[in-house]
């Protein structure tokens, strides 16, 4: 719904709430850890938020796409109104929603049999899992979880790791802020080129001390200089993913798809990266324990692989309609090969 010279922003938003969102528990987490029943109050407080999700919904609209989709043209267009404007003349916009679902329309598969078979979706299949696997693997998912217990690990006290925590939801919600202007400036390739670079030297530079200084025993103790530098480094790599993986999570999936597979699309993207989520929490204690140290040098061997894996396979999204998302991938020099024309790009795929 997001017109194309804002959609990167406005789709940076839902990373930027989710990051308020930890950013606000911590802070509670933080107030409420002198009190014996703090974690009650820190859990009961996960209802306030959900009711106003509730409340929230009884107020959305439907994409247009989705109405035309169930042929409800009418709601559409007043759908179209309502975001773009009373003055603006969205019949354009609507006449090429509905010649895409017309186009879609003509296939006789489902959305996912047709991902998962056709030639020509072959980018979107490896689009929608790779984007919520690699933003798994930077690592920064568990180290917002996990960072107190981190920040412990190497000499700050309880309530120091603590406020560790909240400084780092901190600059990453700063990050978030940074990027939402720059995203449709620059492009998206730029800021995960950026990002990657910086989450990587950030996660080597972790590891470094953490093996000069605790070794792979973890029972030495780091003197204050080289836990500070752990924490600033921490953080550094937080807003290395706010300014890229964060937002760009969201924002890619949310384009690159047509409209026939875009809810199973990004349904798989949120599918994937919540299952991961699960996985890493569950394991990444093990993980600390086993390895030490070389645990921050694989993510930083992840984060290292898939910025290469941007570089080469992501064509540059900035400011294209989705309804003519297909020409870009007609034009890139590897994935025109599964799009072969592009009267099929701008048609079937679109």
């Amino acid at each position: 719904m997001s017109p194309p010279r804002w959609r990167g922003a406005l789709t940076a938003g839902i990373q930027f709430f989710l990051t308020l969102g930890i950013l606000v528990a911590n802070l509670i987490n933080y107030a409420t850890a002198r009190l014996s029943w703090g974690w009650r109050l820190s859990l009961g407080l996960a209802g306030a938020p959900a009711a106003v999700i509730f409340l929230g919904a009884l107020f959305l609209t439907d994409t247009p796409s989705s109405l035309v989709m169930r042929g409800r043209a009418e709601r559409a267009r007043a759908a179209l109104v309502r975001v773009r404007g009373p003055g603006a003349d969205v019949d354009v916009e609507l006449k090429e929603i509905a010649r895409c679902v017309d186009a879609a329309r003509q296939s006789e598969d489902g959305a996912f049999r047709r991902m998962a078979t056709r030639h020509d979706y072959r980018p979107y299949l490896v689009f929608a899992v790779a984007v919520p696997v690699f933003t798994q693997l930077t690592g920064v998912i568990v180290l917002s979880f996990f960072s107190p217990l981190v920040f412990r690990t190497v000499g700050f006290g309880s309530n120091a790791a603590l406020m560790g925590a909240v400084i780092l939801g901190a600059v990453n919600l700063g990050s978030l802020l940074l990027s939402m202007p720059v995203i449709d400036r620059y492009g998206r390739k730029v800021l995960f080129m950026v990002g990657g670079v910086q989450m990587m030297i950030c996660q080597v530079a972790i590891a470094w001390i953490m093996g000069a200084k605790l070794g792979t025993s973890g029972e030495a103790t780091m003197a204050r200089p080289y836990a500070v530098a752990v924490l600033v480094l921490t953080c550094l790599h937080s807003a290395g993913f706010g300014w890229s993986w964060g937002p760009l999570c969201w924002v890619v999936p949310s384009e690159i798809f047509p409209v026939d597979i875009r809810s199973l699309g990004q349904a798989l993207n949120v599918s994937i990266s919540l299952g991961l989520a699960f996985v890493q929490t569950q394991s990444f204690l093990a993980m600390l324990c086993r390895f030490k140290y070389a645990t921050f040098a694989y993510y930083a061997a992840w984060v290292a692989v898939m910025t290469v894996f941007i570089v080469v396979f992501l064509p540059e999204t900035k400011g294209v309609p989705l309804e003519s998302m297909g020409m870009v991938w007609a034009k890139h020099w590897y994935w025109k090969r599964f799009v072969q024309d592009k009267a099929k790009a701008g048609v079937a795929l679109t």
